[in-house]
């Protein structure tokens, strides 16, 4: 789900279903919607007003434990390599023991502050990639640029089994040669010495800056990885149970699909954290309020924005919240991803290959009212596929997909698809029963009700859209389906988490295992080249780029956004030094407690 995977990714957790329909006039819709009551209408959450950090003026104890809940309904996988993983709960499970080298400032650019600094030769397509002298594995190593090539041969190699071989990454020189066994190095990456690697490309733009053009920014211990086969990695209890890391925290127990218990990183480069542990648990969306209430957590992730008002007057807790770099969105399957080419194939007599029923679906879906009265603010309707916070490439001026049923109706009327025998649902171009099945994910009972209403919504609007399997599916296994191009799925709703690299490349290529809608065009190709193209050097150029992207996007809909997001993080009040700023973030190692046990 993917932009380079140090950056706060690609399937970002809260793929909850977060879907709801209601109409323009509130009592026709109420007569109509047949999905459950409707909530309450509530006073708009000023999303500004969340702080982003902790204050807490209290004295610190010495050590501790921190108590971290992991909000999941579904047991975590625990792939526990940036080059290896694919969703966010492991993403949130790494990142106490993160092995990121590169650290960003504002507008997310890479800066000199990480393990790691870079610098760019745009004229000669390289880079410079030099990392701090003494830092040191969990396990005492030190670390060498040995680690942060290995992490390119992984990726590169012919038998790796993850999903980061892509275009970017192709971008290096020697790339494709290695990956087809052609050449035992890539040719590419330049060892200097041991602490400096220079890396060619084919070409660069100003993506680079932000992660992207292919640099890699996490390092891999090769000492401890090396005798393990490419192949076998993923399965490896060096990945699964005995990580060995670069973070504030190292990997001490794990319980698999259910918990993980961390200690302070003696080694770290930053400076030995000031707690002792740090205990994750898997709790249930179900149960995570009352746990937070009952002390028994100090800070939850992945909290859903549906339960904001359980938390929201605790007097033992410290609500932050921010804008996410991310979007929730729904998607079309329109072709599969050929494995042997390794590029996506549309399929032009896909169920959903015709651009009017595609737009037709997205203005049945009243996100509007969903927004206001499930979310109260916390999420917005989202008119593009680049979120606010890159505020240099939103088109503030697209409409996107307003709720408006008759346009829907008319655009169903226009291509075709018409009730033939008069039962209210449309028939295909043919006059035959036309059935769209929709795949969604599991969570609690606002998801349910929620969902209904948009099934109300689409049969208003004379589309029979039926639920994959007839229900909601549990987490990993709506992944593992909409990832085989399972053919009970014609259309699926997720989450895209954009990271701090804002070019789609990685969610939108034709060579992106992650565009699961599968849709390519040569328009699209040129389009997204743009983007990242030399010329793209020159901003005005590169923003003009995004900008006909998004256009482009919102004309074919092949996918289209349905809500912008604000994350709310629940802390216990005996948190201290805890700042979510994306520009100022704490180092985790700062974390300091004021009590022996989680404030009740």
């Amino acid at each position: 789900m993917k932009k380079k995977n140090w950056f706060l990714v690609s399937m970002l957790l809260a793929l909850v279903l977060v879907l709801a329909a209601c109409g323009g006039d509130k009592d026709k819709k109420n007569e109509s919607s047949g999905g459950g009551d409707k909530p309450k209408d509530e006073e708009k959450i000023d999303t500004s007003a969340f702080p982003v950090a902790v204050e807490n003026n209290d004295e610190s104890i010495k050590g501790g434990t921190l108590q971290v809940a992991l909000v999941n309904d579904s047991p975590f996988k625990g792939i526990f390599s940036a080059e290896l993983y694919e969703d966010a709960y492991d993403s949130e499970i790494m990142a106490f023991a993160s092995n990121s080298i590169f650290k960003t400032k504002e507008d997310f650019l890479i800066s000199d502050d990480g393990i790691a600094s870079l610098k760019v030769d745009a004229d000669n397509k390289k880079v410079t990639v030099k990392i701090r002298e003494g830092v040191k594995w969990s396990d005492g190593e030190p670390l060498t640029i040995d680690d942060v090539i290995y992490p390119y041969e992984i990726i590169g190699h012919k038998d790796y089994t993850g999903v980061r071989y892509d275009g970017d990454f192709k971008n290096i020189i020697g790339a494709t040669e290695y990956h087809a066994g052609k050449a035992k190095t890539i040719s590419g990456l330049k060892k200097i010495d041991d602490l400096t690697l220079e890396i060619t490309f084919k070409k660069l733009s100003p993506a680079i800056y932000n992660g992207g053009d292919g640099l890699w920014g996490y390092a891999a211990p090769k000492h401890y990885l090396k005798d393990v086969a490419i192949k076998e990695l993923i399965k490896s209890d060096k990945i699964r149970k005995t990580p060995v890391t670069l973070g504030a925290f190292k990997f001490d127990k794990i319980v698999n699909g259910e918990s993980v218990q961390f200690l302070a990183n003696e080694h770290y480069w930053n400076g030995k954290p000031k707690i002792d542990k740090v205990v994750l648990t898997t709790v249930p969306s179900t149960q995570i309020a009352e746990g937070l209430k009952a002390g028994k957590y100090d800070i939850a992730t992945s909290y859903r924005s549906t339960n904001y008002d359980a938390v929201k007057d605790l007097e033992n807790l410290t609500v932050l919240g921010r804008k996410e770099l991310a979007y929730s969105y729904v998607g079309f399957k329109l072709g599969k991803f050929d494995t042997k080419k390794g590029e996506n194939v549309t399929d032009p007599n896909a169920k959903m290959g015709d651009v009017s029923l595609r737009q037709a679906f997205a203005y049945a879906m009243d996100v509007e009212q969903v927004a206001e009265e499930y979310y109260g603010g916390l999420r917005t309707r989202s008119n593009s596929l680049i979120p606010p916070v890159f505020s240099a490439f939103y088109d503030d001026s697209l409409e996107g997909f307003k709720y408006d049923p008759e346009k829907a109706k008319k655009l169903l009327d226009d291509a075709g698809f018409k009730d033939v025998d008069g039962d209210g649902l449309r028939e295909d171009k043919n006059g035959k029963k036309l059935e769209i099945k929709l795949a969604g994910m599991a969570g609690d009972d606002k998801d349910e009700a929620m969902m209904q209403f948009y099934l109300q919504n689409w049969k208003d609007v004379g589309l029979n859209v039926v639920l994959t399997t007839g229900r909601l599916i549990e987490f990993n296994s709506f992944y593992d389906k909409v990832k085989a191009d399972d053919k009970e799925i014609d259309v699926y709703m997720a989450a895209w988490g954009t990271g701090t690299n804002p070019s789609p490349s990685g969610i939108y290529a034709r060579d992106a295992s992650y565009s699961y809608s599968r849709f390519t065009s040569p328009e699209l190709d040129k389009l997204l080249a743009d983007i990242d193209s030399e010329e793209a050097i020159d901003p005005e150029y590169r923003a003009k780029a995004f900008k006909d992207w998004q256009i482009y996007m919102a004309e074919q809909a092949p996918v289209f956004p349905i809500y912008y997001r604000t994350e709310i993080m629940p802390v216990n009040k005996r948190v201290k030094n805890y700042n979510k700023d994306w520009v100022n973030e704490s180092d985790l190692n700062e974390l300091e407690l004021t009590a022996e046990e989680p404030i009740k």
